[in-house]
């Protein structure tokens, strides 16, 4: 038979695949700051969090972290959001490639050639028609 203690160090460890380094936010509405913290990846952003590794204050610029407290949770199987990456890369705490952490919303615009182009679609644009007035009336 197992013992409890052999459970729940199995437990601990299925959880480790699961964990995420990302930020929360925290503060008063227009002033934001965040924490650095360890969080299974299907909490809610403001829920528990298993560490807090340290804080950022986009105001004044200032990252505090706990490096061997990150490197250690990375090496249990952690990763880092693509965000807390690019700080990390920006303030020069470790040597890695910046990550898109955000795409723009584009929509694809279809060209159409003027041969395929329909012809009801840009009279229509035009408004009403107006009448028509020689051009013997519009030079005098």
């Amino acid at each position: 038979m197992m013992g409890w203690g052999l459970l729940k160090f199995k437990k601990i460890d299925k959880i480790t695949d699961m964990l995420k380094i990302r930020l929360q936010r925290i503060g008063k509405r227009g002033q934001a700051y965040f924490r650095v913290v360890v969080v299974e990846h299907t909490k809610k952003p403001k829920g528990e969090y298993l560490e807090l590794l340290g804080t950022y204050n986009p105001h004044e610029k200032v990252l505090k972290v706990k490096k061997d407290r990150i490197e250690y949770w990375i090496s249990k199987g952690a990763q880092a959001s693509p965000t807390v990456n690019n700080l990390l890369v920006n303030y020069k705490i470790w040597d890695k490639p910046k990550v898109q952490s955000w795409k723009p919303k584009r929509k694809e615009k279809v060209e159409i050639t003027k041969q395929e182009a329909p012809v009801a679609k840009v009279e229509a644009k035009r408004g009403p028609p107006q009448e028509e007035v020689p051009v013997e009336a519009l030079a005098s």
